[in-house]
């Protein structure tokens, strides 16, 4: 149910401190989940693929997302708090990032629900071995993160650049208040 749900999402363009600060956040005891983005990668770079093997086909790639996220949730309480690194609505974004259909989707989207979606300003791109995305594009998913969230109803709080226990701060602040 939408009013006991205990989930919040920590969401932002690649390169905005998403796993730093949930990484953080687990160290004061609160249960993280990391992005199934980095697990489907992970998991595809030990079988001996390639990124480029890997995202060859973006839309493939991001049902494949889609599909594990949502594996995931099945499997966690709702009435207890947990934080994801990404929330099954981030598929929404990265659809209209790739110019993709999204009517496939958007219903799963709708049926999905945070108590609050913490959306981090972007910090200076880094690029790794699994972003193919490129500064331009993860600042324009930063805007798609948040028209996806606010169109689908959810409370979406920005959290600023700032230092990882100043962001922690301003999270735990907004838990805090419900």
């Amino acid at each position: 149910m939408r009013n006991t749900n205990q989930w919040y999402v920590i969401t932002g363009g690649p390169s905005s401190g998403i796993t730093s600060t949930a990484n953080f956040l687990a160290l004061f005891g609160y249960q993280t989940v990391p992005e199934a983005a980095r697990i489907l990668i992970d998991t595809e770079i030990s079988k001996g693929k390639t990124i480029e093997e890997i995202r060859k086909d973006e839309l493939l790639f991001q049902k494949k997302v889609l599909e594990m996220k949502q594996e995931i949730e099945s499997k966690f309480p709702r009435d207890r708090i947990i934080f994801f690194q990404r929330g099954i609505p981030d598929t929404l974004a990265y659809y209209r990032l790739i110019g993709a259909d999204t009517s496939e989707i958007i219903n799963v989207c709708k049926n999905s629900y945070y108590r609050k979606v913490f959306i981090l300003e972007p910090l200076s791109y880094r690029q790794d071995y699994a972003r193919t995305e490129g500064e331009k594009k993860a600042k324009k998913l930063f805007k798609l993160l948040k028209q996806a969230y606010s169109e689908l109803g959810m409370e979406t709080i920005i959290i600023p650049k700032a230092s990882i226990n100043e962001r922690a701060a301003l999270i735990l602040k907004n838990i805090t208040q419900d």
